[in-house]
């Protein structure tokens, strides 16, 4: 998309062009483009591996973050980590009609339905055994800082039209988005779905249902966790297949590293408003590549704004966000080389 990640990838190029048409590159670079990510990114770590001796570098510098507002830039200090999974549910072997069928029959859309909403308990919490292994709570002086920041639910969820926080009790959206491990289901099929009714009971279901992590959270044991669960919710005479699509923990960056202090002071002299730390709700695997596969500690600075519609329909990337972004990547280099 225009903001994530085509536009953000763009600043840092257009960054070192400008030193190549003023001068010299003030450090040794290397550009690299990777495609994959929200398919889970197979072809990247046997590349990595493969050419981990030419990539290995000091730091890895990522633009696929957001700014805090339109004037103030922000860097990610922690990112979510991400465990992707399909779920498959198989009853009868054809398509059966729901009048000769209906209330004999098992259905699959209402086994996967069933299954999925109990995910979740009156309190928003995830119920699946041993989920919240390794998440600790935020310390009291991240949020008080959070807090300063002035973010309410009221003006997060607003911009979407929503009001009301979904996720667990008594706690900041901030807390939830950056903080705090998710389920989500991101997408049902299953039965008639075309133009008109069709009294149908579907041959079988499906859904892709995502985790976002934190902490110590093992993306693995999150897997194997909710295969668990749902095996021992369907019937027996039905069946049910799973299909990963990718996984990594999440990343948190030390608060006073040096390079988040450097970075900060030059975003600081680009910008109308100084720099702010913040942590981020997306997860991007390739830093947790990055700092097991390559021992590299991941600077993230990005450009991108809360209206860019990222991952939806007609997504932009601002004037201001690419030009300024450019400009902030030519600080930030030149000072990391000093």
């Amino acid at each position: 998309g225009a903001s994530d990640d085509k536009g953000q990838l763009m600043t840092f190029v257009e960054a070192c062009r400008a030193f190549r048409e003023t001068g010299d590159l003030p450090c040794d670079i290397s550009i690299l483009f990777e495609g994959e990510e929200e398919s889970g990114s197979p072809s990247l770590k046997p590349f990595l591996e493969a050419n981990a001796a030419e990539l290995k570098a000091d730091y890895a510098l990522v633009c696929d973050t957001s700014m805090w507002d339109r004037d103030t830039p922000a860097i990610s200090a922690g990112l979510r980590g991400l465990v992707g999974e399909e779920v498959i549910v198989r009853a009868a072997d054809r398509d059966l009609h729901s009048g000769y069928f209906g209330g004999a029959a098992a259905n699959p859309i209402r086994i996967l339905t069933t299954i999925l909403a109990g995910l979740h308990d009156e309190n928003s919490r995830v119920t699946l055994p041993g989920f919240y292994d390794g998440v600790e709570e935020t310390p009291a002086q991240i949020k008080a800082a959070w807090e300063t920041l002035g973010q309410t639910a009221e003006k997060f969820l607003g911009e979407i039209g929503l009001s009301i926080p979904s996720g667990e009790k008594n706690r900041s959206v901030l807390e939830l988005t950056w903080a705090r491990p998710t389920a989500e289901v991101n997408g049902i099929t299953g039965g008639y779905t075309g133009e008109g009714f069709k009294t149908v009971i579907a041959a079988e279901a499906s859904a892709k249902v995502s985790f976002r992590l934190v902490g110590n959270q093992n993306p693995e044991k999150i897997r194997e966790a909710f295969r668990a669960y749902v095996r021992s919710k369907v019937p027996a005479d039905c069946s049910v297949e799973f299909h990963a699509h990718g996984g990594s923990p999440a990343i948190h960056l030390p608060y006073e590293s040096p390079l988040l202090n450097t970075a900060k002071v030059a975003l600081s002299d680009e910008w109308p408003k100084p720099a702010v730390i913040i942590g981020m709700g997306g997860s991007i695997p390739i830093v947790g590549d990055f700092q097991k596969m390559l021992g590299m500690e991941s600077l993230l600075v990005g450009f991108g704004l809360s209206d860019d519609r990222i991952h939806s329909p007609n997504e932009k990337y601002e004037l201001q966000s690419y030009h300024k972004g450019i400009r902030s990547w030519i600080r930030i280099l030149d000072a990391l080389a000093a």
